[in-house]
């Protein structure tokens, strides 16, 4: 049946209030305006990020719900609106949380991958029309960064999709749609890993695991993989971690201090923070090479979180930077993520611990609470 031009019902995971599950619901999607696009959602990953809005700990003041959350989904294009000109129905796509819309001042620069096109109405969960395309029994549903792929279909800006190999299995490069990017793509893009460096990455989930791979195909020489969690040390190892601490193990002794001993006070060249913990980012950027050591904030806090550190231990050479979505920009740089996939040149497969519905979502969710699966990928029927 042709649903070109018409509401669509489907299934969707809907968050109606912070701290409490997702509900299975029956919604309407309605048609893509001009400069949209629907997709019919094949596959979407879970991520810490959709766990922290569930959890009330980011963006909850300038969140409104009931919402669909997930981003890091892939599917095929149902649809397009007016003047979309990209992508057509039937093309493989990745919806991108970080836009590119190629005009801005920040999509114009080498300097950043950033685009501020879409930031204010994507921030309040809204298409750039300031609306919304989803209705549940009667009442709006808004949107997630610019996705939402917790639906079995969603409607998303031109600006925030990219087409794909569709040869690419979308149930594995779903997970490029933050996580892995984020964390691979800090390494090699935001830090610029040198060969034969030291890396210390600290907290292992899938975008710290996916900076592990980042730093070794930097060349890397030693890669310490830190997590209170004892079971990573082996998925670690196997993505190139060199070395595995726990810092539980250490007794008083705080991470930072254990590692400057070990390097004789000097520290190591590049640190990277993929939790989202204040304390953490100073563990991180204290374990740094004293005179040109690099931190790297990856993890994402709670909006308020202030993060405090000594001055002097910059003016000697330190840096402290952030990186959003490994510095890729997406239209451009997704797709030749996807071919590094399909060249077997970049590990997917590993990050994925388990398939599900999508009814087990919030099962999911319990498990990333507890520190014990990496992905879990929701495959639509």
């Amino acid at each position: 049946m042709d649903t070109a031009g018409k509401p669509i019902t489907c299934k969707a995971a809907v968050l109606w209030e912070f701290n409490k599950p997702l509900s299975f619901e029956t919604i309407e999607v309605a048609p893509p305006k001009a400069g949209e696009v629907r997709i019919k959602v094949v596959a979407n990953s879970t991520c810490h990020s959709d766990l922290h809005v569930i959890d009330g700990a980011l963006w909850e003041k300038r969140m409104q719900c009931p919402l669909i959350l997930g981003h890091e989904g892939a599917g095929i294009v149902e649809s397009v609106g007016e003047g979309v000109t990209e992508v057509q129905a039937g093309d493989h796509v990745i919806p991108l949380w970080n836009p590119q819309c190629r005009e801005c001042e920040n999509c114009k620069s080498n300097k950043t991958n950033v685009c501020s096109k879409l930031r204010d109405t994507q921030n309040a969960g809204l298409m750039p029309d300031k609306t919304t395309r989803f209705t549940c029994n009667g009442k709006t549903v808004y949107h997630f960064m610019g996705c939402s792929t917790f639906s079995e279909y969603t409607v998303v800006s031109d600006l925030s999709i990219c087409k794909i190999n569709p040869e690419a299995p979308l149930d594995k490069v779903c997970v490029i749609g933050c996580g892995i990017s984020t964390g691979y793509g800090a390494a090699i893009n935001s830090a610029k890993v040198t060969e034969g460096s030291s890396c210390a990455v600290f907290g292992l989930g899938a975008v710290g695991l996916s900076a592990v791979m980042g730093c070794k195909a930097a060349g890397a020489k030693t890669i310490i993989a830190i997590d209170i969690n004892p079971d990573k040390a082996e998925i670690a190892k196997k993505l190139g971690a060199t070395d595995f601490m726990n810092p539980k193990d250490l007794g008083q002794i705080p991470i930072e201090g254990v590692i400057l001993q070990q390097t004789g006070g000097r520290g190591i060249d590049f640190t990277f923070e993929c939790i989202g913990n204040a304390a953490t980012m100073k563990s991180a950027f204290y374990s740094c090479h004293n005179a040109w050591g690099v931190c790297t904030i990856v993890g994402v806090t709670p909006p308020t979180q202030e993060l405090s550190i000594i001055t002097l231990a910059i003016v000697a050479g330190r840096k402290l930077q952030g990186s959003v979505f490994g510095g890729y920009k997406g239209k451009d740089d997704v797709p030749k993520l996807v071919e590094q996939y399909m060249n077997k040149e970049l590990n997917i497969d590993d990050f994925i611990s388990q398939n599900i519905k999508l009814e087990e979502v919030n099962e999911a969710f319990d498990t990333m609470r507890q520190g014990k699966l990496a992905r879990s990928v929701v495959k639509f029927e």
